[in-house]
């Protein structure tokens, strides 16, 4: 069974997502129903919700909505990833505010169409420290020239746990193996930061790739970080760019071809578990 760290689900009739407008395929709802049916077809036995980047005036609102649909029977939602916005002086009392919610097991503020600048910030970098102790994960989305930024957060905060995101968005439709490849060799040398196997399928080119062009960036990504320090995740809807939630946990499957049982539980459910004590 697969536990998906990765899981974005889109309400535009009750939230709002200034970002949508720039990418059509996704410009529509995406719904726990829609999801939970090829979920549980494909294997998933739990899921964490991911902040979809909403507008900040709706970041409380979408982890409530999301808690509410943990709460219908026989859910697959077992907690949220909230968004956040460390970089502004509420932060202290957000932070507050949803460590009093068990159903939240960490937050993520997306780095990689912002400014590098942002995560350099000192009330910023000062608002990540805050985590320490809390039993609350960050979430990292950055590009590959950007790893170096979430290294400094990581050396800056190693009482936190942090999470690469997608594997550290490598250029795959590209071909682009470096820096990404010395980046992420790097970052994975600090043990307070666990890869995630996700979102791959969303870099390739969406005609052509096989198991083979995503083989590479997955294969030393778990290398890098070993098999105790990485998670799994759909990043769907995101993976229908580039063939959808069944065609991602098919080749998934195929990238683990020839590895230990228990390396495939480690990756596909159990760091996550231990990791957010689910």
């Amino acid at each position: 069974m697969i536990f998906d760290t990765h899981l974005h689900l889109i309400d535009q009739s009750a939230l709002r997502y200034p970002w949508l407008a720039g990418v059509p395929a996704l410009n529509r709802d995406f719904s726990y129903d829609e999801y939970a049916v090829q979920a549980r077809r494909a294997g998933i036995e739990g899921a964490l919700h991911m902040e979809v980047d909403v507008d900040p005036a709706d970041i409380e609102a979408e982890t409530s909505r999301v808690k509410a649909l943990s709460r219908e029977k026989a859910s697959l939602l077992r907690g949220a990833i909230a968004s956040c916005r460390p970089e502004g002086p509420g932060f202290a009392a957000y932070l507050e505010r949803q460590r009093a919610d068990p159903f939240v097991k960490g937050f993520r503020r997306v780095l990689h169409v912002m400014p590098d600048e942002l995560s350099e910030g000192a009330l910023f970098r000062e608002n990540i420290k805050r985590l320490a102790g809390t039993g609350l994960s960050f979430d990292l989305v950055v590009l590959p020239h950007q790893i170096p930024k979430a290294i400094a957060l990581a050396d800056l905060a190693p009482d936190v746990q942090f999470v690469l995101d997608h594997c550290g968005v490598p250029d795959i439709k590209g071909g682009a193996e470096h820096p990404w490849r010395e980046h992420m060799a790097e970052i994975a040398r600090r043990p307070n930061v666990v890869g995630k196997i996700s979102g791959v399928v969303a870099y390739a080119d969406a005609g052509s790739w096989t198991v083979e062009t995503l083989l590479p960036y997955v294969e030393h990504t778990i290398e890098c970080f070993g098999w105790d320090r990485v998670v799994w995740g759909s990043d769907w809807p995101v993976c229908t760019l580039g063939g959808g939630l069944a065609t991602w946990i098919a080749a998934t499957h195929a990238l683990l071809a020839g590895t230990s049982a228990d390396e495939r539980q480690q990756l596909l459910s159990g760091n996550a578990k231990r990791l957010w004590s689910l």
